[in-house]
């Protein structure tokens, strides 16, 4: 059995943060474990209060899953400070533990911020260089890279600036591209570009696709998939989920995170 660890915020609404990550998990099948960094009180309509844990908090819960299950790749999303990111750093050193993925989740799809300015160093500094793959969306890698992207040369140019900060694989998300009809995604390895093409899908309900989307990727990693399989696998299984729309909510709704599995039960 394998097995992928979340180190992230929760989401009371069950749409984004590790709800979303331990059903992807699930849906992979691989098994899932979580290390909570904060609770937010949060719904479709936005980000009503953050309660960080304290970084203590959080390396005894890691420590718990280190010292005893072990997992085969993990990753990181809502780390909210520097404390707490140098913390899972030093961890992840500690543990040896490569097949990490990192979603820098900075800002909620209602526009609360979840990460403190002062930690974005800190990410860039401590957890970057561990980072096997990063998965940030347009907005996060023009602050991380401190550059605005409009175009596809521009996505190309920000993620070889990230792999310059000692990530492995980077993949630049097309979600936020303006006034296009499909999502491009790029995958960028240190040599050479690959691009994931889908159709994009006018709707409000995509809260936690990002979640979504990176713990898809580390479900595959577990597996021992390629890097491009991974993403691969992880751009069919949002795709799905936007597509097959749940409508829960008033506001920003979540994804349907059993679409993918339904869909091949259907196929076969």
């Amino acid at each position: 059995m394998k097995k992928a660890l979340t180190i992230a915020g929760s989401d009371s609404g069950g749409g984004a943060g590790i709800q979303a990550d331990l059903k992807t998990f699930q849906e992979l099948e691989v098994f899932g474990m979580s290390a909570l960094t904060a609770v937010t009180a949060q719904n479709t309509l936005g980000v009503q209060a953050v309660y960080p844990m304290t970084a203590e908090a959080v390396i005894k819960q890691i420590e718990s899953i280190g010292e005893d299950m072990g997992t085969d790749a993990l990753k990181t999303g809502m780390l909210f400070n520097a404390e707490i990111i140098k913390a899972v750093s030093e961890l992840i050193e500690y543990y040896n533990w490569k097949n990490v993925v990192v979603d820098p989740v900075m800002i909620a799809k209602g526009g609360a911020s979840l990460l403190q300015m002062e930690a974005i160093t800190a990410l860039r500094e401590y957890l970057l260089p561990h980072a096997l793959v990063i998965t940030p969306n347009i907005p996060e890698a023009e602050v991380l890279t401190g550059m605005s992207i409009r175009t596809h040369e521009d996505k190309q140019e920000a993620a070889k600036r990230l792999f310059e900060l000692g990530v492995k694989n980077v993949v630049v998300k097309g979600g936020h591209d303006e006034g296009q009809n499909v999502s491009v995604d790029i995958l960028y390895d240190g040599n050479d570009f690959t691009t994931f093409t889908s159709t994009r899908v006018q709707t409000k309900n995509t809260h936690g696709t990002g979640c979504t989307f990176s713990a898809a990727v580390t479900a595959e990693l577990a597996k021992g998939v390629s890097v491009y399989e991974a993403v691969l696998k992880a751009k069919n299984f949002i795709q799905a989920a936007i597509e097959d729309q749940l409508l829960i909510g008033q506001g920003h709704g979540p994804t349907n995170h059993w679409a993918y599995r339904k869909r091949n039960v259907l196929t076969r």
